[in-house]
C-alpha cells in the first residue's frame, strides 16, 4: 500500500496540470497589478480600456480552472498486471 501512495505522490508531482495552472496565476496576478496601476498613456493606446486588467483576470480564471482540475482528477499511476502463474 505504501508502494501505491509513493507512486501516486510521484505522478501527481509531474502532473503538468499544476504548472500551467501556476504560471497562468503568476502572469495573471502580475498583469492584474501593471493593469491597475496603468496610466493615461496606456489608457490612451488601449482606446480607454483597460487591456492589461481584463487579460490578467481572464489569465486568473483560467490558472483557477487548470488547478480545481487538477484537483479534482488527478492523475492515477497505471497499475502493474498480475504476472500469470504458471
Amino acid at each position: 500500500m505504501a508502494e501505491n501512495e509513493k507512486s501516486s505522490g510521484a505522478s501527481r508531482l509531474f502532473d503538468l496540470r499544476y504548472l500551467i495552472g501556476g504560471l497562468f496565476a503568476v502572469y495573471g496576478v502580475i498583469l492584474v497589478v501593471v493593469g491597475i496601476i496603468d496610466g493615461a498613456a496606456e489608457l490612451a493606446k488601449a482606446q480607454g480600456v483597460r487591456i492589461n486588467l481584463w487579460l490578467g483576470l481572464a489569465m486568473l480564471v483560467f490558472a483557477a480552472l487548470f488547478l480545481l482540475w487538477a484537483r479534482l482528477r488527478p492523475l492515477r499511476a497505471p497499475e502493474k498486471p498480475e504476472k500469470p502463474e504458471e
